[in-house]
């Protein structure tokens, strides 16, 4: 399947979906956010045991489409008509991104602002290349954030950074931007999609299973108590242990070679 607005690539278990909008800066539209909720859902029915997100072009994605903002309430006769049901089904990619059981990696090139910053940070890993830049914009334009960035990003850097962040408008660079726990990995430009698949390629080889409900766990660490942690970890530990792939784990400990997960 082809689309308009990505391009997908699947290379063994690793699928990399590149928003491809260079001239918009990837800027996300109804368009693309639908094309990328696809090629999402393309990957995991092909078997894709991680998903590599990155952007073509200058930037990773420069947040909402302004122009098509305006097209639509022009067209509806009210500025704030983009708001409204197109916002929500980028808030439905956003469940995807975290409700799919499979890693993603975001591999930020160039620009990377407002609903872009929060794409990223809906990612389980961020690749950053050395000149990322990073800026919750949203107030810059009198709107508040969107994508998860209140739930991602105080999460990352706690809340009183994440508060300037997101009420100053600033600019991050991709260096501040790894100091402060936003971006685990922080690459030369030349290097971000290979280093980014490369790592991608590992954690397709592992548990993928179990790395699923790790993304489970993770999802739920900061909403539930100690106790229902304990419950839920016993709970993914349960199913872990009646995979394959621990089965797997536990013979090649016990033959003294590397594990060959297949992911069931």
């Amino acid at each position: 399947m082809s689309f308009e607005n990505v391009t997908y690539e699947l290379n063994g278990h690793v699928a990399t979906i590149k928003l491809n909008r260079p001239d918009a800066l990837n800027a996300l539209s109804s368009g693309l956010g639908r094309d990328l909720k696809a090629a999402i859902i393309q990957a995991t029915n092909e078997g894709a045991r991680c998903i590599v997100l990155t952007g073509e072009g200058r930037a990773f994605c420069a947040g909402g489409d302004l122009r098509e903002m305006q097209q639509i309430g022009q067209a509806e006769g009210r500025i704030e008509a983009f708001l409204d049901a197109p916002l929500k089904a980028l808030h439905e990619l956003i469940k995807l991104i975290r409700n799919t059981p499979v890693p993603f990696v975001a591999a930020v090139n160039g620009v990377c602002a407002g609903a872009g910053v929060n794409l990223a940070l809906a990612c389980d890993i961020v690749f950053a290349a050395d000149d990322a830049a990073f800026r919750q914009a949203f107030v810059r334009i009198g709107l508040s954030p969107d994508c998860g960035g209140t739930f991602f990003l105080p999460r990352a850097v706690g809340e009183k950074i994440a508060t300037e962040l997101f009420m100053t408008g600033d600019s991050l660079s991709a260096e501040r931007a790894a100091q402060l726990g936003m971006v685990n990995r922080l690459v030369p430009a030349a290097e971000l999609v290979q280093q980014a698949q490369e790592f991608g390629s590992k954690l397709a080889a592992g548990p993928t299973g179990a790395l699923g409900r790790i993304k489970r766990m993770m999802n739920a660490t900061f909403s539930n108590s100690l106790f229902q942690q304990l419950s839920l970890e016993a709970e993914c530990q349960l199913e872990s242990g009646q995979s394959a792939d621990f089965r797997e784990g536990v013979a090649a400990f016990f033959e003294k070679r590397p594990p060959n997960f297949t992911g069931h």
